[in-house]
């Protein structure tokens, strides 16, 4: 691998961030992508109606520099809205995604981009670690696996969103099923359709884990995963039933490790 393939920035990355009152985080997303080594990108972030400061301070941003991009919806319709307004509007060769609250290690497009393409990878993702509410670095990361087919991911979603993504040129501009929840996953399954996918094992980014408990808001997440077996993958009631207990057990097995 050339070091200094990189330089001549020739595909663009552009930056799907969905944001709702996201202002005591936004800053520090936003200047992880600011920090990037490789510079051909764009950051789309997309305000689903947030009531605090999240507005001025991405605008503030954007007026500095032409590549952050921002967009503001009539109505709160959440984050799977948001993310496909952004991709719509995208005008790069890739998509990659970073939530308003997680930030990215400067590193991270350019080692991803060129793990992609000396790879011939059009669906990847990366390792990443944790840090609390306060941006302080917790024990906990999340070990990339080499490999992920559309088999495989039924049983857990094994790829974080903040690392995740896919190339333009391969699949098109692939989009988010409307749902409030989940709907990163349910993209990841329509993307393995049509390619595995691969995980660089670099820890790339870092996630903003609010709470270190199985709270009722991530049962609830459940409720999601099983409309996307069984209204978005059309699987049988027995195999929504199986791959939803195996997602059950995984996560309770990760959370009290």
């Amino acid at each position: 691998m050339e070091e200094n393939w990189a330089n001549n920035n020739q595909f663009k990355v552009s930056v799907v961030t969905p944001v709702h009152n996201a202002a005591a985080y936004i800053t520090n997303c936003l200047q992880s992508v600011q920090a990037q080594t490789y510079s051909n990108w764009e950051h789309l972030l997309v305000d689903d109606c947030s009531q605090d400061q999240s507005a001025d301070i991405i605008k503030s941003y954007a007026e500095k520099d032409n590549r952050v991009r921002y967009i503001r919806l009539s109505t709160n319709m959440g984050a799977g809205v948001a993310r496909n307004t952004a991709i719509e509007a995208a005008t790069g060769d890739f998509i990659a995604f970073l939530d308003s609250d997680d930030t990215w290690y400067p590193e991270k497009i350019e080692k991803q981009l060129a793990f992609m393409i000396f790879n011939n990878y059009p669906f990847t993702f990366t390792s990443y670690d944790t840090m609390n509410e306060s941006g302080e670095k917790l024990q906990k990361v999340f070990k990339a696996k080499e490999k992920v087919t559309y088999k495989s991911a039924l049983y857990k979603n094994p790829i974080g969103c903040l690392t995740a993504m896919y190339d333009i040129r391969y699949y098109g501009k692939e989009y988010m099923p409307e749902i409030r929840k989940r709907q990163d996953f349910a993209l990841w399954l329509k993307l393995l359709k049509k390619s595995d996918g691969y995980g660089l094992q670099e820890v790339m980014a870092s996630y903003r884990d609010a709470s270190n408990s199985i709270s009722s808001n991530k049962l609830d997440l459940l409720k999601y995963e099983w409309r996307i077996y069984r209204e978005v993958e059309g699987l049988s009631i027995l195999r929504s039933v199986f791959y939803l207990c195996s997602a059950v057990f995984l996560k309770l097995r990760t959370y009290f490790k």
